[in-house]
């Protein structure tokens, strides 16, 4: 049976299998703000002139995010960016400067939405009135930031870009409290995705072992795609949105403009209970062109401080942050009290070589 709708606000998302629904279209600002509280203003403004349900923001600190290891996106330094951390600490809102662009949000008749990507992050921005959370696709591994998020008791809309299948069945499991609030989107990992590697099918094979809500998250530069996407499945679609599609920043390029994004939400809606012309094949699966994302934007359980052979290692000593080249986060709870091996420098993931003890 297929589960209930999920509600987010006053609106209804409801899944593909129980019937006709209006797609929930969210205007994924990201950091398309530039740092700047004024642009995010204006751009929530525009979204609600194209007619997107909710505007979508990030929340991070770079500090929090970036370990020493970290690297670069190519997709990010193909737009000019040449240090990861001097990148993150320019795109970043603090929680209070959002404080007013929620409220403003609400004060135009869409929800507000926020990636929180760090698990100490969670509380803080639970005491902001955002309608839903949701995740970052890489974090489809980091069970304590999930926890974290189910813990809130909002609508929670996980992302499933540069994943397997078996990863986001795992990330489901993962939240069983979440279950009648839970919405999973479809994604692919590239920015922007050329439309021959949009893998609609994937949304079909998340529905075939998730019967709640399943959208899309829509990185190809196309606006068809909300037709495709909704005649494929989707309920929920989020497409990233920018004041500039020439703008320096790392996501500008990859984004649609207000003219766009209002041709967006039209096509969506108007495909909404129509058939594709020829079906595809329901998979999900882990594209070439998403390996770099893969690996430098998942997180790692990363060294608080610089630790000697021998040291056992407890909780304060580990946090999680990118790359996602060394232990996965879900691991922690079998990491705890195990001897290292090696000295392991501060800030550094760390690897399943550094254990004086197997991970079994």
């Amino acid at each position: 049976e297929p589960e209930a709708p999920v509600r987010i606000g006053s609106r209804e998302i409801v899944p593909s299998l129980l019937g006709v629904g209006v797609p929930y279209v969210i205007a994924e600002i990201g950091v398309n703000h530039d740092g700047s509280v004024e642009k995010a203003i204006k751009l929530v403004d525009a979204a609600a002139r194209a007619g997107a349900d909710a505007v979508k923001f990030q929340l991070f600190d770079a500090d929090l995010l970036m370990s020493r290891a970290s690297k670069l996106a190519a997709y990010q330094k193909s737009a000019g960016e040449t240090d990861p951390l001097a990148m993150l600490r320019r795109l970043q809102l603090p929680l209070e400067a959002m404080r007013p662009i929620v409220d403003h949000a609400h004060s135009r008749g869409v929800h507000a939405i926020v990636t929180v990507f760090s698990e100490s992050l969670v509380a803080p921005a639970a005491a902001l009135a955002w309608d839903a959370f949701k995740t970052a696709s890489p974090d489809i591994i980091h069970l304590p930031l999930l926890r974290a998020l189910e813990a809130t008791g909002k609508p929670l809309i996980l992302s499933t870009g540069a994943s397997t299948l078996d990863e986001v069945w795992r990330a489901i499991a993962w939240l069983p409290r979440a279950r009648q609030r839970l919405a999973v989107l479809q994604c692919v990992s590239s920015y922007p995705t050329p439309l021959a590697d949009a893998e609609l099918g994937g949304i079909a094979a998340i529905a075939g072992m998730f019967l709640g809500p399943v959208g899309y998250s829509d990185h190809t530069p196309d606006v068809d795609t909300a037709r495709l996407a909704v005649q494929h499945g989707a309920c929920i679609l989020a497409k990233h949105f920018t004041h500039s599609r020439t703008a320096i920043g790392p996501d500008h390029a990859a984004s649609l403009e207000e003219a766009d994004l209002a041709r967006y939400v039209a096509l969506a809606r108007a495909a909404a209970g129509t058939r594709p012309d020829e079906p595809l094949v329901a998979e999900k699966r882990v594209l070439p062109i998403e390996e770099d994302v893969r690996r430098v934007s998942r997180q790692s359980l990363v060294t608080t401080r610089a630790l000697a052979p021998g040291d056992r290692l407890s909780r304060s000593d580990l946090t999680c942050k990118r790359p996602g080249t060394g232990i996965p986060p879900f691991e922690l709870d079998r990491v705890l009290g195990k001897p290292l091996a090696r000295s392991v420098e501060a800030d550094m993931p760390l690897q399943s070589s550094d254990l004086a003890e197997p991970l079994s």
